[in-house]
């Protein structure tokens, strides 16, 4: 079952997805994939070549940008550029979504795209608290 979270028209985030969501996030209107989970990480989960494969098996974009603990300012900015790059509607995930709305939400308060009071309320419709992950 997937648990596709919206933030905005151009950002979804999810916990972990398999090789089946991709097909599913291609019907929803998705035009990329964001993949923030390191391989790895946990016995069960895919590793990054299945998903880029079912991505481009689907016509989606897709970018593998691990995120480790807290993003740095490389993981900050490859993740602004895979945004922005995007041809569509972005999908990114990890273990349960918090590092991939974080690394965005960073980006766009860095970037001055996006204000932190409207990010953090974005995150928190979404099921996340992103009110330490964010510089006052």
């Amino acid at each position: 079952m997937t648990d596709f979270r919206r933030v905005t028209d151009d950002l979804s985030v999810s916990p972990q997805i398999g090789v089946a969501d991709v097909a599913e996030a291609r019907r929803l209107g998705f035009a990329a994939i964001i993949n923030n989970r390191p391989d790895g990480e946990s016995p069960d989960q895919p590793a990054s070549a299945e998903i880029e494969a079912a991505a481009e098996a689907a016509g989606l974009e897709y970018a593998h940008i691990p995120v480790r603990g807290a993003p740095g300012p490389a993981e900050v900015e490859a993740m602004r550029r895979a945004f922005e790059a995007a041809s569509g509607p972005v999908l990114a995930f990890c273990r349960s979504g918090t590092r991939s709305i974080t690394t965005w939400s960073i980006g766009q308060a860095m970037s001055g795209a996006m204000e932190r009071g409207e990010l953090v309320r974005l995150g928190r419709e979404a099921g996340y608290d992103l009110s330490a992950a964010l510089p006052r």
